[in-house]
């Protein structure tokens, strides 16, 4: 292992907004996110798989009156949004080191708002992988509210189509879906104004940014 990593590594174990729990023990902060971290009644919105964390922490910063928790298992890279989040002192962001699969170990019933999804890995040959899979959307429904949205912001189209089409088979209802975000005669939409360096240099290539909201109806 690098240097670089390490260090990143060590310095994660320093921030006051990074988790990383051993997975034998009850995390203390489940159920108690807002009453004991955030020390506010707002809601809650994860990003999963957060990588450097941008869309977490550019959220953070338009959104001051809500709580975002990034989640990711990679420790180096989960290490630049957190670092980013204390240099502008943002009191609305965490960042949780975990798999997803273990989402439940952290979150209560009904302690989650609202989730972001941007630019996953596709998985194109293992389903149960893809974070808009129906065993996945069965442990999330384990800790959000009734009504709880979903977006996902990919360059994907495979995996933007499978999003669309599990959606439907699940009865979610779907508020909005474009396979071309930034299209000349888009609709402006919020979702528009975040991007992160990966999504604008795909742009640059000419790529397309799908886009789809829906609501999981527990």
């Amino acid at each position: 292992m690098g240097k670089g990593k390490l260090a990143k590594f060590a310095e994660n174990l320093t921030f006051p907004n990074m988790f990383q729990p051993e997975l034998d023990e009850d995390f203390r902060l489940k159920g108690k996110w807002r009453s004991d971290f955030f020390k506010n009644d707002h809601p809650i919105v994860l990003e999963l798989g957060c990588g450097k964390g941008e869309y977490t922490v550019g959220l953070a910063q338009k959104y001051p009156n809500k709580n975002f928790i990034g989640v990711d298992i990679k420790g180096a890279r989960i290490w630049r949004g957190c670092k980013t989040s204390n240099e502008l002192k943002l009191s609305n962001v965490a960042f949780l080191r975990t798999r997803i699969q273990l989402i439940e170990r952290f979150f209560e019933k009904n302690e989650v708002d609202e989730i972001w999804i941007t630019f996953p890995d596709p998985q194109p040959k293992k389903e149960n992988k893809r974070l808009t899979s129906p065993c996945l959307i069965a442990e999330y429904r384990k800790i959000t509210k009734s009504n709880a949205i979903i977006n996902l912001k990919s360059d994907d189209t495979d995996f933007y189509e499978y999003t669309v089409e599990t959606a439907k088979t699940l009865g979610f209802p779907i508020q909005i879906q474009t396979a071309d975000l930034y299209r000349p005669d888009a609709e402006h939409l919020e979702v528009m104004e975040i991007r992160t360096f990966y999504e604008q240099m795909w742009l640059d290539m000419g790529k397309k940014i799908k886009y789809v909201r829906y609501e999981l109806c527990n």
